[in-house]
This record gives structure tokens, C-alpha cells and sequence, in this order.
């Protein structure tokens, strides 16, 4: 592997690690407060141990969240030294604000977790919308600097490429920043919501009639169900975006090769380079134009529009786009399913189907969350800044980047292992006849 190689490396193990933890760092504290709100009105004692349970949950995931964003703050000064020097300017503005976001995320989740009897039920409530409110701010503010490198705008470049002027606010609300920062946060909330709705499924399906595992479900369904049914709306919306704005990203999205009107619609498949045909994958005539131009015979560039060298990795691009709207089309259709149960039945259905299938579907919105990143990611390939900076270009100097790379992968191994042994040791105390003892709250 090259330095370049083992840099990206670096990089995407990072952030693929730490969205994770950052999507939690959003979507748990809204779990918390429906939580304590349900305890607020019905004054069930199992409500008000789930938002303690949450705020332990958000506590640990929030923790490791803010060690690898740091370490993801270092990498993008140490790794990509000629982007944060050509482009600071530019992106600087929406990181300090992400900063200003995350010490008050810190300083309220600090309040809740330990002000529940020492401070009014008011101000421990407000402690932990603040929460809310500054997590998912946080997640806006860093998807607008990503939004920026997408499609960059507020800036004006020199002939030998440098950085000659930035209106801030331009640059930090580029023409992506609406579609991405909804796709975004909506998919931090579907991911955590369908991976807490997974876990208590599972505790219902092995303790049926557990009062505190139902409730638990009843909290997260609505979220899930929401999110996904909503998702696949901002996502055509940002698909639309992204044709309009980065076309050689959709041509590699949909392995599209050739530039042709009325442009079909391609369902799983694998593209060949090489041949320049995606193979074996499942052609709806015209869907593309459709869906792109909402024109059946709307041309569509493919990637021979494009000079070879700007081309990103098509497969990997391709399959992992498969991948997100593959397991997205699952999770709509579970939620849509569910909604539909509840709508006839006047409850959220519980039986041991549905308690199995919302089980296997817990970790797929987190599969969908890091799919789709890869898509974003990969599909702004060979640039760092789309059209302005090549990633090759951006890269530092410095040489031996194998070390750190296998370093950090240690590091996030035993982080990771440690994280979810935390996790496990919290959802075990809430089952019956745990050794674990449940904390009182």
C-alpha cells in the first residue's frame, strides 16, 4: 500500500468508526427526553428507569464519540494538511460552531446525568432537550463542512489553484447543504431508533410480557417508523441533487457508463470498468430518468462524459449505494407494515413475528448509516474538494503513514470491544434474573 492509500485508510476507519458513536450522540438524548416525558405523564416508574438507562447509554457512546472525533480533528490537520490550509478559511466557521455545540452538549448531559435529584424536574428536563438540540447541531454543523467539499461554493480560486477569497456564509451553506443535513440527521435518528427497537424486540421475544422491554419498544417504534417512511422522500431529494450538481457521482451510483436518454434504472448488478457495462443487474426502463429529471426521456450523463482520471471507484460506489437503498427499502417497508398493524389494531404489534423481524432489523439502519458515507465518500473521489483540490494532492508529505494506521486500528478494536461490552453489561441489567443489578434512579 501506498502512504496515500494507508492516509484514506486512516481516515475512513476513523470516520466509520466514529459515526457510530456520533449518530447516538444524536438521536439517544431525544430517546431520553420521549422518555421522561412518558414518565411526566403517566408517572410509570419503568419510564423514568429507561431515561436513566439512556442517559448512562448516551454517557458511555458520547465518551468514546468525542475521543475519536478528536482524533478525526487531528488526522484532517495531519493527514490532509493542504486541505485545512487552503480551505480553513472556508470551513472554519461551521467547525467552530460544531465546537461551541458539542461544550454544550457536554455541559447539560453533565447536568442530567447527575442532577436528577438535586436540581427541579424543570431544569433536568430542559438539561436534557439542551442535550437534543446541541447533539443533533453538532451533526449539522460538520455535515455542512462535508456539504462544502460535495459541491463548494463562496470561494474564488487563483490560477495556480490557491484559495484567493471566502464569503463564509456562502461557504458554509453550499447548494448540498439542505438535501445532505436532512438525509444526515435523519438517518442518525432511524439508525439508533432501529437499533434500540432491535435490542428490546430481542429482550421481548426471550421475556414475554416483560412490561419494562414493551415500554422501551413503544418508545423507539415511533421514531423508526417515522424516520424510515421519511427517508426514502429526502433521499430521492438529495439523488436529485446529486444529478443535477455532481452527475459523473450518480453515473458511478448507478453504474451507468454510457450517456443515453430515457436512461433505465439498474437493481443490484456489478459494474466492469474494464468493459464498461455494469453486469447482471435488474434494468427498470427508464427509471432513472424518471427519477433523476422526472422525465422518462431526460438524458443522463454517463461516465464517458467524464476524463477517465475524475472517475470514482465504480463498484465500490455502486454496491454500497445497492447496499444503503437496499436496506433502507427493508426498513420502509417494516415501518410502513408496523404502522399499518398499530393503525388496525390500536396497538404496536408484539407478536412473536414482528418481535423477530424488528430484531433482525435493528443493526440495518447502522448498516444503512455506514453505506451510506461510503457512498459520499468514495463518490467524491479523486477529489478532496470537488473540482478544486485532488485528494492526492492533499495528502501530507510525511512518510511510514503504516504505523499510525495499524495503531489506530488497535486502538479502535479495543475501543470498540469495550464499548459494546459496556452496552451488552446495560441491556443484561434490564433482564429478568440478571446477575447485573439494575441501578436505582
Amino acid at each position: 500500500m501506498t502512504d496515500l492509500l494507508y492516509a484514506r485508510a486512516q481516515m475512513g476507519l476513523s470516520l466509520g468508526f466514529h459515526i457510530v458513536f456520533a449518530a447516538a450522540g444524536v438521536a439517544l438524548p431525544l430517546l431520553m427526553v420521549l422518555s421522561d416525558l412518558a414518565y411526566r405523564r403517566t408517572g410509570d416508574a419503568d419510564y423514568r428507569r429507561l431515561s436513566a438507562q439512556l442517559a448512562k447509554g448516551t454517557a458511555i457512546l458520547f465518551a468514546v464519540g468525542a475521543v475519536s472525533g478528536t482524533v478525526l480533528s487531528f488526522e484532517l490537520g495531519l493527514l490532509w494538511p493542504q486541505f485545512m490550509g487552503r480551505y480553513g478559511e472556508a470551513i472554519g466557521l461551521a467547525f467552530s460552531l460544531e465546537g461551541v455545540a458539542f461544550f454544550v452538549e457536554a455541559l447539560f448531559l453533565g447536568i442530567y446525568l447527575y442532577g436528577r435529584e438535586r436540581v427541579s424536574a424543570n431544569l433536568h428536563l430542559f438539561s436534557g432537550v439542551m442535550v437534543a438540540l446541541s447533539g443533533a447541531s453538532s451533526a449539522f454543523f460538520v455535515t455542512l463542512v462535508n456539504a462544502f467539499m460535495n459541491n463548494p461554493a463562496g470561494i474564488v480560486l487563483g490560477a495556480d489553484g490557491r484559495l484567493l477569497s471566502v464569503a463564509p456564509l456562502q461557504a458554509m451553506f453550499s447548494p448540498s447543504w439542505p438535501t445532505q443535513t436532512a438525509h444526515v440527521l435523519l438517518s442518525c435518528y432511524q439508525a439508533s431508533a432501529f437499533a434500540m427497537a432491535g435490542i428490546h424486540a430481542w429482550a421481548l421475544a426471550r421475556h414475554p410480557g416483560e412490561a419494562f422491554h414493551r415500554k422501551a419498544l413503544r418508545v423507539a417504534l415511533p421514531l423508526a417508523c417515522v424516520t424510515a417512511l421519511l427517508q426514502p422522500v429526502v433521499g430521492d431529494l438529495s439523488a436529485k441533487h446529486v444529478a443535477r450538481h455532481q452527475p459523473v457521482k450518480l453515473a458511478a451510483l448507478e453504474g451507468q457508463f454510457e450517456t443515453e436518454r430515457g436512461a433505465p434504472l439498474r437493481l443490484g448488478g456489478v459494474p466492469d470498468e474494464a468493459a464498461g457495462t455494469t453486469r447482471w443487474a435488474l434494468e427498470v426502463p427508464r427509471g432513472l430518468s424518471i427519477l433523476a429529471f422526472e422525465d422518462p426521456d431526460a438524458e443522463v450523463k454517463g461516465l464517458d462524459a467524464f476524463p477517465r482520471d475524475e472517475w470514482p471507484r465504480v463498484a465500490k460506489v455502486h454496491l454500497s449505494f445497492q447496499v444503503m437503498v437496499g436496506t433502507g427499502s427493508l426498513m420502509a417497508l417494516l415501518a410502513a407494515a408496523s404502522l399499518w398493524r398499530r393503525w388496525r389494531k390500536k396497538a404496536w404489534p408484539e407478536g412473536r413475528g414482528w418481535l423477530r423481524a424488528w430484531t433482525w432489523a435493528g443493526p440495518l439502519g447502522l448498516v444503512a448509516l455506514e453505506a451510506g458515507w461510503l457512498v459520499t465518500e468514495w463518490g467524491r473521489q479523486p477529489w478532496v474538494v470537488r473540482g478544486a483540490l485532488r485528494t492526492v494532492d492533499a495528502v501530507t508529505p510525511v512518510p511510514y503513514l503504516a504505523a499510525p494506521f495499524w495503531l489506530f486500528t488497535f486502538v479502535y478494536l479495543f475501543l470498540g470491544a469495550t464499548v459494546l461490552f459496556l452496552l451488552g453489561r446495560q441491556v443484561r441489567s434490564t433482564l429478568p434474573g440478571s446477575e447485573v443489578p439494575l441501578a436505582q434512579h
